[in-house]
This record gives C-alpha cells, structure tokens and sequence, in this order.
C-alpha cells in the first residue's frame, strides 16, 4: 500500500514538498535542524553501544547524516524509505557527513510480510504514521515485533493526539488539511490508537517527551518474550 505525501508531515505545516533533483549533498527538509537535536536527546541515553539502528521512513536522510557521528562508534545506522525517489538523497546526505556507519539506503514497506532488514537491534521512525493509513502503522509495529530483540528500543516521533484531544490548535488545522487531502490519513492518538497497538504487539510504552513545534518523541521497549 503506497504511502506517498511523507515530506508534507517532516515540514509539520501545510507547505508542499520540494520537488527539485537531488543536489551533491541531498535536499533538505527545514524541519530537520528544528527538531534533530531534540530527538537526539531522547535517542542517545536508551541505545545500545553496538548493534544496528533500523530507521523506517527516512526522508532524505538528514537525521541519519546528522545524528550517526553523534553516536557511539559501535552503532550502525540502516536508513530505509517507501519511495525509491528519496534513496538518492538519504545516501548523499550520507556521504556528506563523512560517516562511514550509515549503510545505504534500501526501500521498505512497512506494511510487508518481509523487511529487507531481518534483524536490529533498536528502530527509528519519524513523521510517519500520521500521512499513511493506519495500515503503515499497524504493519511497522507488526514487523518491529520480528525484527526487534526483547528489551529493544522502538522511537517514535510526530505529533499525536492525547486522551482523544489535540495538543495544539495548530496540530488539529494539521489534522483537518490531512484529511482534506486523503480521508486515512490523520493525526492519531497516542493513548487509544497506537499505544494499545503496540501492546497487541508486545511493546510498552515507556516514555513521552515534548518536542518542538508540538510534536512528541515516544520511546516503546519491546517486553520479554
């Protein structure tokens, strides 16, 4: 199931995607350098020193670029995306950022029986599950749950709905421009929506931290099996 529209979410605003070719370095979401320091704070604390980040949704990759060297030396970090297009970007940003621990790029379908990844040891996602149908969702809790060790880290980031309300005036005008544009797409509550999904799946939330433009970074921890 095609999720297309992702760049809308990154700008969480109502600009429209930047549809100009990939430059030497990649293009560039604007957002990124508002919220990338942020969500490093909540992500460096619960990884693990070695092992493989699995990132679902990367965009043009400029978290990856821009977080990688900030994390410990043992780590890899996997970006992934839907749409073939983006994998030109994510992998200059890559280059850019003179790591060698970003791997390339790979398309993945969160609604897949199968990743191409088979194993990680702690996954990202960012902006996702609000501009796809809950089917993306769904399938990403679903494939983390086989792809994700017991005690593992699963991250989220985005704007979210609280006990069935809207955090912000600006997240609900969000929520109605999504809809306008695909009825399945919405901006989703957290406490009623994902968070009983991800324990149909065997992941409990641990924590909620409060991001920049109303947004939320949510830390999952796979239980025990």
């Amino acid at each position: 199931m095609p999720i297309c529209g992702v760049e809308l979410a990154r700008q969480s605003g109502f600009s429209a995607p930047m549809n100009q070719p990939p430059a030497a370095a990649g293009r560039h979401a604007p957002a990124t350098a508002r919220n990338r320091d942020p969500i490093l704070a909540v992500l460096a604390p619960i990884l693990p020193a070695h092992g493989l980040l699995l990132e679902i949704s990367s965009g043009r990759g400029e978290h990856a670029a821009f977080m990688t060297p900030r994390l410990p030396a043992g780590l890899d970090w996997q970006p992934t995306d839907l749409d073939p297009a983006n994998l030109a970007d994510i992998d200059a940003h890559a280059r850019a950022s003179g790591c060698g621990r970003i791997r390339p790029a790979v398309v993945l379908d969160t609604t897949a029986p199968r990743w191409p990844v088979a194993a990680a040891d702690a996954m990202l996602c960012c902006n996702m599950i609000h501009i796809a149908p809950w089917a993306a969702a769904e399938g990403l809790f679903a494939g983390a749950a086989r792809t994700l060790p017991p005690g593992a880290p699963l991250v989220l980031y985005g704007p979210y709905r609280r006990d069935g309300a809207h955090t912000a005036p600006s997240n609900a005008a969000f929520d109605d421009w999504l809809q306008a544009r695909n009825p399945a797409w919405g901006v989703r509550c957290l406490d009623s929506e994902v968070t009983p999904l991800a324990a149909h799946h065997g992941f409990r939330r641990e924590s909620v931290a409060e991001m920049p433009a109303n947004n939320l970074t949510v830390v999952f921890r796979r239980d025990a099996a």
